[in-house]
């Protein structure tokens, strides 16, 4: 029976990049040595104590559970998916081998891996629906999402980019937690990374309350808490622009910005076509291009072409760019969006 696995490139992202131009993923460690020779958990469990003696017994089976994961749990033909941090975007593969260990890889840090084929590499998390967001934000680096069938969700999103959630899979023949589980990777949930899970959250209620033409009514909001002075179309056909903004008082003054706005779907290279020859029309010197649920391949390699001039942003980003001005932003979108901002201890 295959399984569900997320196996992540570091905290930051740093391996993304490579994770995925190179079909791996793993990496980090860079203090252990090869564990091919390791045949069960035990033999990594000694491996992690002579490695790091000085650390606590908590610390030291947490990283046997998930080293023991990576060298002997996940198997060819398992379905694994890697939340990218570099994009926001998530990735979803099949594993088609087990562990290697890579002695003459020059970096350290890309050593320990797993070979994938990637399924889809730029999924945005807006496809996927809060409960599984959840279990794939746990803080571990590599851990079995096992509750709310995520294994059957991950393999239709892989196929359908669009996630059934759990009703369509209630007489599954796959249980939603696996009995036994020794190890804090068969249940991430109790090691839920905080501040991701509060960004979903914080994601997921933006998609429900600003749909359509009020993705455009919040999008306003953010470039006027950033200092532009804004006109918008009152939806219905736009001539390929949603919002035209500028500096100064009348908003007449450098830069001058067009911006627009797609709710739903992948946006296609047509589309960033039309923005480049609004911006040339009217004179702008830049372009956004809000896509909630990101861009086709196409468009991607056109923003690329053009990063001097249009700005792409994804769920994620106009996120981001919300909590920059959040204060700033009207007393109705506060009301209909309240957050609040707390102080945690950092781990």
């Amino acid at each position: 029976m295959t399984a569900a696995w997320v196996v992540r490139t570091g905290r930051y992202g740093e391996r993304d990049s490579w994770s995925i131009s190179t079909g791996v993923t793993g990496g980090g460690w860079e203090e252990i040595p090869d564990l091919t020779a390791c045949v069960s958990r035990d033999d990594v469990q000694a491996v992690v104590a002579e490695t790091f003696p000085d650390d606590s017994m908590n610390r030291r089976a947490n990283y046997t559970g998930q080293l023991w994961a990576l060298r002997g749990r996940i198997k060819s033909g398992d379905t694994v998916a890697l939340p990218l941090k570099t994009t926001g975007e998530i990735a979803i593969g099949r594993v088609t081998s087990g562990y290697e260990y890579v002695a003459s890889e020059p970096d350290p840090a890309k050593r320990h891996l797993v070979r994938v084929q990637w399924l889809v590499q730029d999924l945005p998390r807006s496809a996927i629906k809060q409960d599984l967001l959840y279990t794939l934000g746990s803080a571990l680096t590599v851990f079995a999402p096992s509750r709310g069938f995520a294994l059957e969700r991950l393999n239709t999103i892989a196929k359908t980019r669009e996630d059934p959630g759990q009703l369509p899979f209630k007489d599954s023949p796959f249980t939603a937690t696996r009995s036994g589980a020794s190890d804090d990777v068969d249940e991430p949930e109790t090691r839920p990374d905080i501040v991701e899970h509060a960004r979903d959250q914080i994601l997921t209620k933006v998609s429900e309350t600003f749909k359509g033409h009020e993705l455009t009514v919040l999008i306003r909001a953010i470039l006027e808490g950033e200092g532009f002075v804004c006109e918008a179309s009152l939806g219905g056909a736009d001539g390929g622009v949603d919002i035209v903004a500028g500096r100064g008082l009348l908003g007449m003054e450098s830069p001058k910005l067009v911006a627009q706005v797609k709710s739903g779907g992948q946006v296609g290279d047509q589309i960033v076509r039309d923005l480049l020859g609004t911006m040339q029309h009217v004179g702008a010197e830049q372009g956004l291009l809000v896509a909630w649920d990101g861009v086709s391949g196409p468009a991607k390699a056109s923003l690329q072409r053009e990063r001097f001039r249009i700005r792409l942003w994804t769920a994620t980003d106009v996120v981001d760019a919300m909590l920059r001005v959040y204060e700033d932003l009207p007393e109705d979108v506060q009301a209909v969006l309240p957050l609040r901002r707390i102080w945690l201890l950092a781990d």
